[in-house]
């Protein structure tokens, strides 16, 4: 039977995260049984409840203690790089029975979650469902011990469809600093694009990953923010997804997140971006072929041959149209070739065989031409400028061929 873990990356905490183990460990059951070290957890949680104004943390403790359910078989905790500043929280937690992994210096919220997760099977074995908590106390315990039970129920079955389990927060209430709620409705939207699936919040610490995603977990690439929407991205492709809803305590100005804005956002959505400037390279060379073959016919790509009448007119128009959509399909070869070397080798760094790659690249080149100089003879047709019937051609292009060469051309292979 596997065994449910919970793991607790942290980078310098508070006392908080001592307040936050001594609850959890009223779930532990028999693990921590002796009448006397109850009343120390009574006592521990009702303070705990009085510093942050959450009454239903020592209700929910004190509830359990006596009972002996064990939710949780251990909890592992990840000093990141603290320094010997925060060492007493660590010795304290450790103290507390918990199993505590150093980080000589600091290297990340994702390096530190893979140091727990191969601690947890180091300690556990194996078969450990593990649940990834943050330290700073906006994960109340009964959250976190709702996701557990979640994880347990959706993955009792073997040979199943793993479930993959996030606590995912409102950001609606006033409560919520504006860049919290800012940040997760931009990932919010590229997660949709990106993998198909919905999901109110991509950046949540509190989730359950049962046993068989762990190694997927360990190999996911990102030590920092970035590690969580690049596993999450890559799980929905192996999983199911189970999102339940939890309450969030932020503290004002959100003072103790490590976030970097500017930088780990270039972190988080450094797959898209590197796509983003190869598509503007790709877009350099596409549009530089598009004038040079226009002005090989003869033709403006910035008027519209609209303006005449009679018979001359509408075969003007038609010679235009006709040379803008033949203009269009030989730019997209020049330009296409391009663009499957710098997504390949740069934008999704693939590992996949190139020969098949180049075969699923160039049936989506093929499409992508047609529908391109499609749309731009259909739009000169009108009497619209051929450079403009283009910009939206491409505009549209762009999103679609993001997903298709994500989840086809260069996808990575499903674990099994």
């Amino acid at each position: 039977m596997e065994k449910m873990i919970v793991l607790i990356p942290a980078y310098k905490p508070e006392d908080k995260m001592l307040r936050l183990l001594e609850s959890l460990r009223e779930y532990q059951g028999t693990m921590n049984a002796d009448a006397e070290h109850s009343e120390k957890k009574k006592d521990t949680t009702a303070a705990a409840s009085t510093e942050t104004g959450t009454a239903e943390v020592a209700e929910s403790a004190a509830g359990r203690v006596g009972k002996k359910e064990k939710e949780i078989d251990g909890i592992v905790i990840v000093d990141d790089g603290g320094q010997e500043e925060y060492r007493a929280l660590f010795d304290a937690a450790e103290a507390m029975g918990c199993r505590v992994v150093h980080h000589e210096v600091n290297r990340g919220k994702g390096a530190a979650i893979r140091t727990g997760l191969q601690a947890a099977i180091d300690y556990f074995g194996k078969d450990v469902h593990v649940v990834t908590a943050d330290a700073d106390g906006q994960h109340l315990p009964r959250d976190i011990v709702r996701v557990a039970r979640t994880l347990s129920e959706k993955n009792g079955k073997r040979g199943s469809r793993p479930v993959l389990v996030l606590g995912v927060r409102d950001f609606s209430g006033d409560d919520v600093p504006w860049r919290s709620r800012t940040g997760n409705r931009i990932t919010a939207a590229f997660f949709k694009l990106s993998t198909g699936t919905a999901c109110g919040d991509t950046q949540t610490g509190l989730r359950g990953i049962p046993a068989a995603l762990l190694p997927l977990a360990m190999d996911t690439e990102g030590d920092r923010y970035e590690y969580e929407m690049n596993f999450l991205t890559e799980a929905v492709r192996n999983a199911d997804l189970m999102q339940i809803p939890i309450e969030t305590v932020y503290e004002e100005g959100n003072r103790t997140s490590h976030f970097r804005p500017v930088r780990d956002s270039m972190l988080i959505y450094k797959k898209p971006l590197r796509y983003a400037a190869s598509a503007i390279g790709s877009a350099g060379v596409d549009w530089a072929l598009f004038l040079l073959f226009m002005k090989i016919f003869g033709v403006s790509a910035f008027s519209s041959a609209a303006g005449a009448t009679g018979a001359a007119g509408a075969g003007a128009t038609g010679a235009a149209a006709k040379a803008a959509g033949i203009s269009a399909a030989a730019a997209r070869i020049g330009s296409g070739l391009f663009n499957f070397e710098v997504n390949r080798r740069w934008s999704f760094r693939s590992k996949g065989h190139a020969g098949r790659e180049a075969v699923r690249y160039f049936v989506l080149f093929g499409a992508n031409m047609a529908c391109n100089a499609g749309m731009v003879t259909a739009f000169s047709y009108t009497g619209m400028p051929a450079a403009l019937g283009k910009v939206i051609a491409d505009v549209t292009l762009f999103i679609v061929n993001y997903y298709i060469q994500k989840h086809w051309v260069f996808r990575a292979p499903c674990r099994q």
